[in-house]
Parts: C-alpha cells; sequence; structure tokens
C-alpha cells in the first residue's frame, strides 16, 4: 500500500492497493466513506508495489510486481507499461528511481535502465528486500541487498563492494527521512527479530549511527515510513510489525530514536504510510493489514468542542453514518446468502467439481536467540477455528502472554505411531492470528505439523511442516571466539560439495537451500541455550566441523554418517577430542542450572510461608530473603511456569555430556547416570567436574 502525492500541501491523498488477487485499488475518502478511482481486474499475486517517474518530480506512476512481470500504471489506472523480465523466480522486491528498476527475487538481483538489463549479482542467501540511494543526491547508483544470512550487501555494478553484518535477519530497507537523511547515504533497516537500525553506506565502509534493540519481545519488523506526525518540523519513524503494533518513533537533540506512540492491531502490518487521507488540514498514519484492512490513525480530535447547533450537527452526521453502515451491512448479508445457495447448487450438480474454498496461510517459524524457543506464527486472511499441532519429536510447549486460545492435550502413544505430542489450540471468535512457542531437543529431529482449520463452510484444513533439525537451537552467527577448546570432526569422502552441503542443510538451522558459490565455505553456529559454539568449513570430499561442546559433535557424527550411509557413500570419520573442553561446557552450564534450582527451591518454599504468613498475620518475624520470596511470589511462580521442563532439559545436557565423553573414548558409561542424577539433586559445581574426571 502507498499514499499517492497530494496535489497541494495538506490536502486530502489517494490510496493505492495491490493485493494476493491481483488487484490494484485506488480509493479516497470522501465524508468518512472509500470512494474508488480505479479498480483492476484480478491476475497473479501482486509481491511488491512501488511509486516513480522523472527524478525530482511528484512520483505518482504506480508500479506492480507480479510473478516476473512488472507494470505500470497512471495515478487515473492507465496501464502504460508491460514488461517481461523473463527471471526464473519470482520477483520479490522492488525499488525504482526514475528510470532505474531494481529487482529482486529469492536469489537474484537484476538492475535495468530503461527495461534493458544493466547489472546482475547471484546471492548466495535469501535477499528479502532491495533498495538504491537517491542517484540524484550521491549521484552515483549504490545498490544494497538485504540478505537473509543477517548481511547487507552493498553493490557497485554487479560486484559486491563491501558487506556490513546487522544483528539479525534483514526484512526491510528504507532510506532515513525518505530521502537518505543529510548525507543522502543514511540507510534504515528492521530485521525479523524486531531491531532496527540506521547506517551511513559510504563510498568505502558503512558507519553504525544507532540501533534499538527488541527489549519488549515484539514481532518482527514489515515496514518502516518517514513522516512527521508529531508536527514538530522533524520527521518521525513509522514502524509496523509481525505482531500487529504500529510504532512511532521521535529524534531526540542527539539524533536518537525514542518510542512516543503505539498502538496495537490484531493482525501483521503489511505497509504503513503518514499522509492526509481522511480530511484536509489532518495528518494520519495509514496502514494496511495481512487480510485486507486499511486503517487510519488519525491526529483529527474525536471529541470536538462544539456549541448546541454544532452538537446537533454532529449528531445527525453520526446517525446518517450509523444507516450507512446498516444498509451496507444488509446488502453483504443478502450477498453472503446469494453466494451460499450459488456454492450449495454447484456443489450438489452432477458435473460438480470438488468446491473446497481455498485460503492463504502466512506462516513464520523462527528460533529465538533470547530463551532458544522456537516461535511459530500463523495468520489465515479469515478467522481461525482451531489448530492442531502435531509432533513426531520430543517439544515442549511454552505459555504465550498474547495467546488467548484455549489449548488441550490428548495423550500419545509414542511407541506406536511416533506421536509425542498432540495439542489442540481453540480460538475465540475473529482470531485471525495465532502464535505459539516451542522448545526443541538437540540431537531428537523429526518433523512438527500444524493443521489450520478456518471457520469457513464447508469445513477444510490446511497442513504445514516444519523440521524440527538434529542442531536445531543453533543460529548463524559472524564470528566466533577462537581461543575456546575446540573438539573437531573430520569426514572425508567420495562426496560432491553438493552434497555435503545438503547434509549441513539437514542438520543445521539458517543455511540456505543452495549451495553457496566457489570451492569452500565456512560457517559459523552459537548454541542459543548454551552459548557453546560450531565451525563448519566444507569443500568436495571433506568438511571439518569444531565446536566446544563434545555433544555437538557427536549428533554431527551420527546424524551425518547415517545420512551417508542411506546414500550408499563411505565415510572416513576421525575425530580430535579436546578434554579441557567438557570442564569449559559444564562452566557454561553452571549459572544456568544454579539459577533453575534456586527458582525451583523458592517455588516450593512459597506455600508454606504464605501459611505462616495467615497464621502470624505478618511477616515482620521473617529473614529478608523469606520476605523478598512472597513479595516476588507471583513473579516467580509465572517465571516457573513458563519454563516447564528447564530444570529436566539441563539435567538431560549434562547427562548427554557425560555419556558422549566417554564414547568417543569406546567407553558405555549408561550405568552411571544414576549417580550423576545423584550429584546434581546436591549439586555442587566442583563435585560434578570431579565426578567427570574420575568416571
Amino acid at each position: 500500500m502507498k499514499l499517492l502525492p497530494a496535489s497541494r500541501c495538506r490536502a486530502t491523498q489517494k490510496v493505492v492497493v495491490g493485493d494476493h488477487d491481483g488487484v490494484i485499488m485506488c480509493f479516497g475518502m470522501k465524508k468518512g466513506e472509500a470512494v474508488t478511482v480505479f479498480k483492476t481486474l484480478p491476475g497473479q499475486k501482486i509481491a511488491r508495489l512501488e511509486l516513480g517517474g522523472v527524478l525530482n518530480t511528484p512520483q505518482e506512476k504506480i508500479f506492480i510486481a507480479a510473478g516476473s512481470e512488472i507494470r505500470g500504471f497512471t495515478k487515473r489506472g492507465k496501464q502504460f507499461l508491460s514488461f517481461e523480465t523473463n527471471l526464473t523466480e519470482s520477483i520479490k522486491a522492488m525499488h525504482i528511481s526514475g528510470s532505474d528498476l531494481f529487482l529482486s527475487a529469492s536469489y537474484i538481483y537484476n538492475h535495468y535502465c530503461d527495461c534493458k538489463d544493466q547489472h546482475y549479482y547471484l546471492s548466495g542467501d535469501k535477499i528479502n528486500d532491495v533498495i538504491c540511494l537517491p542517484v540524484e543526491r550521491v549521484l552515483r547508483d549504490v545498490p544494497v541487498l538485504a540478505c537473509q544470512d543477517r548481511v547487507l550487501r552493498v553493490l557497485q555494478g554487479s560486484d559486491v563492494m563491501y558487506e556490513i553484518e546487522v544483528p539479525g535477519p534483514p526484512t526491510v530497507l528504507a532510506l532515513h527521512n525518505g530521502n537518505g537523511g543529510d548525507s543522502g547515504e543514511d540507510l534504515l533497516f528492521g530485521t525479523s527479530d524486531g531491531k532496527l537500525g540506521l547506517i551511513q553506506i559510504t563510498a568505502s565502509r558503512p558507519l553504525h549511527k544507532w540501533e534499538i534493540r527488541n527489549e519488549k519481545k515484539r514481532g518482527g519488523i514489515l515496514c518502516v515510513d518517514s513522516f512527521d506526525i508529531v508536527g514538530d518540523g522533524v520527521k518521525d519513524l513509522l514502524v509496523g510489525r509481525d505482531d500487529g503494533m504500529v510504532e512511532v518513533y521521535s529524534f531526540d537533540n542527539t539524533n536518537e530514536p525514542v518510542l512516543r506512540f503505539d498502538q496495537t492491531l490484531s493482525e501483521s502490518v503489511t505497509s504503513i504510510q503518514g499522509g492526509c487521507v481522511g480530511k484536509d488540514g489532518y495528518d494520519e498514519i495509514v496502514v494496511s493489514t495481512y487480510s485486507g484492512w486499511v486503517t487510519g490513525l488519525t491526529t483529527e480530535p474525536i471529541h470536538k468542542e462544539s456549541g448546541p447547533g454544532e452538537e446537533l450537527k454532529i449528531n445527525q452526521e453520526m446517525q446518517n453514518k450509523i444507516s450507512s453502515l446498516r444498509s451496507e451491512l444488509e446488502h453483504l448479508q443478502y450477498k453472503v446468502l446469494q453466494e451460499r445457495e450459488k456454492y450449495q447448487q454447484s456443489s450438489h450438480s452432477s458435473k460438480a467439481k470438488s468446491a473446497v474454498p481455498s485460503f492463504s496461510v502466512n506462516d513464520k517459524f523462527t528460533l529465538n536467540k533470547d530463551d532458544a524457543s522456537y516461535s511459530l506464527i500463523l495468520e489465515v486472511q479469515t478467522a481461525i477455528d482451531n489448530v492442531l499441532i502435531q509432533s513426531d519429536v520430543p517439544i515442549d510447549l511454552l505459555d504465550v502472554d498474547k495467546n488467548s486460545a484455549v489449548v488441550s492435550f490428548s495423550n500419545c502413544d509414542s511407541e506406536s505411531n511416533d506421536n509425542f505430542l498432540l495439542a489442540t489450540y481453540r480460538c475465540q471468535a475473529n482470531t485471525t492470528r495465532l502464535e505459539l512457542k516451542i522448545r526443541s531437543i538437540e540431537g531428537q529431529y523429526g518433523t512438527l505439523q500444524a493443521y489450520v482449520t478456518p471457520r469457513i463452510q464447508p469445513k477444510t484444513c490446511q497442513v504445514r511442516q516444519y523440521l524440527i533439525k538434529p542442531l536445531s537451537l543453533h543460529q548463524r552467527t559472524h564470528s566466533i571466539d577462537h581461543d575456546r577448546p575446540m573438539n573437531t570432526l573430520t569426514l572425508t569422502g567420495q562426496f560432491s560439495f553438493a552434497e555435503l552441503h545438503s547434509w549441513v542443510v539437514f542438520c543445521l538451522p539458517e543455511v540456505p537451500e543452495k549451495p553457496p558459490a566457489g570451492e569452500c565455505v565456512t560457517f559459523y553456529f552459537q548454541n542459543t541455550f548454551l552459548d557453546t559454539q560450531l565451525e563448519s568449513t566444507y569443500r568436495k570430499g571433506e568438511g571439518v566441523f569444531k565446536s566446544d561442546n563434545i555433544s555437538t559433535i557427536s549428533i554431527l557424527k551420527d546424524v551425518l554418517s547415517k545420512e551417508a550411509t542411506k546414500r550408499k557413500i563411505n565415510l572416513n570419520i576421525s575425530y580430535e577430542i579436546n578434554e579441557v573442553s567438557v570442564k569449559h561446557t559444564l562452566k557454561l552450564i553452571h549459572p544456568k542450572l544454579e539459577y533453575q534450582l534456586l527458582l525451583a527451591k523458592k517455588v516450593q518454599l512459597i506455600d508454606a510461608l504464605k501459611e505462616l504468613q495467615v497464621h502470624e498475620g505478618n511477616t515482620d518475624f521473617l529473614i529478608p530473603e523469606y520476605r523478598c520470596i512472597l513479595e516476588e511470589a507471583d513473579h516467580l511462580q509465572e517465571e516457573y511456569k513458563k519454563q516447564p521442563a528447564h530444570l529436566e532439559r539441563l539435567y538431560g545436557m549434562i547427562t548427554d555430556l557425560f555419556i558422549d565423553k566417554f564414547k568417543f573414548k569406546g567407553t558405555n558409561v549408561k550405568t552411571k547416570v544414576p549417580l550423576l542424577l545423584e550429584i546434581l539433586d546436591s549439586y555442587d559445581q566442583n563435585a560434578l567436574i570431579a565426578f567427570f574426571d574420575a568416571a
């Protein structure tokens, strides 16, 4: 969704929207009613809509990307351009600057000038967005690609000039203040894990100006715009997130962003624009949401100061609005009845094909670094009735504050049918978006399935599948600490670079599906739960994996051996185990284990302390530590409830570490596990390290 430029200062603007049915609609608001300017016929799904025109003139030409085609329309709806790019992938992102067209599909970037091919680049990971610094200000073409591997790639022609590491997978790019800021080189980025930042793209290197961490654990950023909504002469930053949050940031004297306003909508915000749409002279923030709503947040005062005559006028206006809404509702109900009858007739006729209604599901399955859990977000264009979650691997479902659905669990027979989890979420009326949190166990891999049933007739369901990978809690990172004690696993054999890459994709998240360009590649990972690390370097016929956690090496050895056996490839496996790494991993686990043991101990004391409080009438006689537990009782119980099986998970990791340490020595120590669990029950770090050394 975009707003067309106004014909004069503070006059109302037209809204233009492209949707999944391939329809472009342009409308304006008149007396609170939407008045259509033009509407095109349905076609291929519109992936992107941008405004363009001759440089330094109002940008009022409408360009859309659908499939591999670009089409251009005037503000009156007349088509003046149809350009088939012949790209092998569908266009995902587009930027227009005068006669220059910058396009990206999943992995391919293309630059066209007057519809003639100029430059081309094949990215190593998925491209989420593309932008170009303003040519009229920096006097050269500087395209920037936002890539899934947490990197912004700055191009010169068909080559990468330099790469910029950002704190999360970038989803959206925008010019600061709409024009690149004071220098014309300032670029805003938003990430899928909700972070926001500003970087100056100079000719030689990037300058990081500021970054907003996602402290409030809000959704990923889908869209940004710059517009002076506060009216202080400085453009504010408007942000739309995938959890329906709309935010307004103003800038203080040091040019640092400060959150001024926020508003929660019930669906993900797909576009955000600042402008004047509803009424002359009143600015507003206009947002479009996933299921097709266009909403305005206005600066117009809702409660007007008025005399007796004015009051009558306002009441009359309100009455007229209510009656027009009623008649619109009656018309819609009549239309629904007609369509329902038509559907019943067509489904009962002998020539009827299967008339199952189709619906689209917007889903996202991502690993959160903060709490080492996966977020599964399901969004449907219509209200959700229920979602059934099924998993063939052991996983924990965690509580989500924003989730109002009622969950019920079914008993599973994991022995006979590989069902470890069956849970049904029943949604309240008008819920179109559901967020779940899941924690997996490394080494246990399989598939999580979500059966999504919306409130439409006849009942229909879509199944979405998500892979739980063997090293599911690992996340890509830009660098690792090379001074840590590392264990090494080396594979050699008659396998190709592409084959080994496909095994790495199978084992680890956030690895691009396509093998990277070149003969050799290195990826770095960090375990989000324990902060251990993994370095994987491989080429044709050889793969080297290094980690400070023996269990990571053990999982890789088992899974890669199994994958090679499936493909009848003979693998030579060798490993070097660093004894110091075991003590190092135990020290990383120590603070987490200590915290969880203390939390469990405090929660156990709460009931007894409350009873004492009731009996004595006050808490003055208690020592400060116990008084503190009573004061924080609700918070402690909530935290304990949010972390089911957290302690068991840590016990499991220590047990695996113990077994894996001796497995590489050729010793089976499973009989000593009960003794290890006894030591953990009366936990002391030194006693645990001594047990590992002595066993």
